[in-house]
């Protein structure tokens, strides 16, 4: 699968309680061979953890079912706290104006 199939796509996720909400990824990673996106809600008023300046988001895994692609959650805690880290300290790094 290419990966620009994956950037600024939309996915419609069905949560618990049998609602639909689109979600945009915001981040992609690699890791111990499995391919990680995090994203979030498109049309969420506020979506924050209670901190105005961090915006909760959602971690799933590309997975296969058959010969199709796949998005799945990431049942293994240790594993979402791994990747949960990668992407906190990728949004939380300052950027360099100067360079």
């Amino acid at each position: 699968m290419e990966e620009k199939e994956y950037e600024s796509a939309v996915f419609t996720l069905t949560d618990e309680e049998g609602n639909e909400i689109d979600f945009e990824i915001i981040d992609k990673c690699e890791k111990n061979g499995e391919t990680y996106f995090a994203m979030i809600p498109i049309d969420a008023e506020e979506i924050t953890d209670g901190d105005d300046d961090i915006c909760e988001y959602v971690i799933l895994k590309l997975a296969k079912d058959g010969d199709e692609d796949i998005l799945v959650t990431v049942d293994d805690e240790d594993e979402l706290d791994d990747i949960a880290d990668y992407f906190d300290d990728r949004f939380t790094q300052e950027i360099d104006y100067d360079n």
